[in-house]
């Protein structure tokens, strides 16, 4: 059973018992005739060739509450937009697919770069930002969940748990945070457990109290793809379309929602999908490079508050946080052995290394450039430039899908 403790400011919703899913999704049923909830899947093609995807796509069959589906097709030629689309039609739930590859939105990404909109980084945040907005574009959408596609072990109670404090009346939240546990026959997510949350109290140690950094820490999966947020929120939040996406998300919310509006929710027990690599060859992809964006959002982030950030911080922070991790490894070392699981204590200390390494080149980047990479602007924003934007987005989407 898991604890009830309310550790922090972030309300923290956890599974206690095995309440039936079914009567989860009939209070969603009722709910959502008065609120039109709808799911965004974030795909690239090559997630239908894997079990995962089949197995989320037979589990949502199930699924009556939502008003659409829409799926965020990225890296996918004609042939592949065709046979998404036939794959999806199996579900009862009204279906859109969003081919970003495709002429269409290629026309509109073109359009909006043309207006003086930063469209040059390509990926899982440029996707979801681009989708957001035509969901976004019919007015009457209540909430909107996400998660992502390539969950090995999914249950369809998963979105049921996602969405319920967003949509239920009873409640006044308007953004909840998936988290569960990455762990088989051994403890997973190391960028959460050996890079984040140890940077994070670093930081918190250095600077003192922050409420920026301590409703950071309060997430217990912080990294995780999975939220859920009410429309009105949605337009005027900004994305990051780098590796920094959950975090820098977390940190919009935090400036334009209350805290006390905001929850993290157990939706499920354990959680597992495809393993990102983690070597020292390979300092960009991966598992690396996350650290490294994260790394660099949250020292963009504690700027713009107005900290000041020296060349001593800095020197700090890098021999604080590498006695934090140790600190980190000695606490999931103990964890491990009383549930009898494995646990490869050098090859912890070895990805602590190589995360060393990506807060050295973060460290270096952000003093080059502190703005780097600029976050996607808020809907309310193209908008405000492009006023039909979303509504000739939306029917040209229809189209194709038709």
């Amino acid at each position: 059973m898991a604890d009830f403790w309310q550790h922090g400011m972030v309300t923290t919703l956890q599974k206690l018992r095995d309440y039936p899913v079914e009567e989860l999704e009939n209070e969603l049923t009722a709910i959502s005739r008065g609120r039109k909830i709808v799911l965004l899947l974030p795909a690239l093609f090559s997630e239908f060739e894997t079990p995962a995807m089949p197995r989320i796509i037979e589990e949502l069959k199930d699924v009556g509450y939502l008003h659409r589906i829409v799926l965020s097709l990225d890296r996918a030629t004609e042939k592949d937009f065709k046979k998404a689309k036939e794959l999806m039609s199996r579900l009862q739930t009204d279906v859109r697919v969003v081919w970003h590859d495709g002429p269409v939105m290629q026309t509109f990404y073109d359009e909006l770069r043309r207006s003086g909109f930063n469209l040059d980084n390509p990926g899982k945040g440029q996707s979801v930002w681009m989708t957001m907005g035509y969901i976004l574009s019919e007015r009457d959408v209540y909430a909107i969940a996400l998660h992502d596609c390539d969950i090995v072990n999914y249950k369809r109670e998963l979105l049921a748990r996602l969405i319920y404090p967003v949509v239920h009346p009873a409640t006044d939240f308007e953004f909840s945070k998936g988290y569960y546990a990455r762990v088989t026959d051994k403890l997973y997510g190391r960028v959460t457990r050996l890079f984040y949350t140890p940077l994070v109290r670093t930081l918190r140690r250095i600077i003192g109290a922050n409420p920026f950094l301590s409703y950071l820490d309060n997430f217990r999966y912080a990294l995780s793809g999975e939220f859920a947020l009410i429309a009105h929120l949605a337009r005027g939040i900004r994305i990051s379309p780098t590796w920094g996406l959950e975090v820098s998300l977390l940190s919009e919310i935090y400036q334009k929602a209350s805290v006390n509006r905001i929850c993290q929710v157990e939706i499920m027990e354990t959680y597992d999908h495809k393993h990102q690599i983690l070597a020292k060859s390979s300092p960009d992809e991966g598992l690396n490079r996350m650290a490294r964006d994260i790394a660099k959002a949250l020292l963009r982030f504690l700027t713009q508050e107005g900290t000041v950030l020296s060349d001593a911080f800095f020197r700090t922070m890098l021999t604080a946080y590498i006695q934090e991790a140790r600190r980190a490894i000695e606490k999931y070392h103990g964890l491990s052995l009383i549930n009898g699981l494995v646990y490869d204590r050098n090859g912890e200390i070895e990805a602590v290394e190589i995360f060393v390494e990506s807060l050295r080149l973060a460290q270096a980047e952000f003093k080059e450039d502190p703005v780097g990479i600029p976050m996607l602007a808020a809907w309310v924003r193209v908008n405000a430039a492009i006023p039909d934007f979303t509504e000739r987005m939306s029917e040209s989407i229809e189209q194709e899908n038709r």
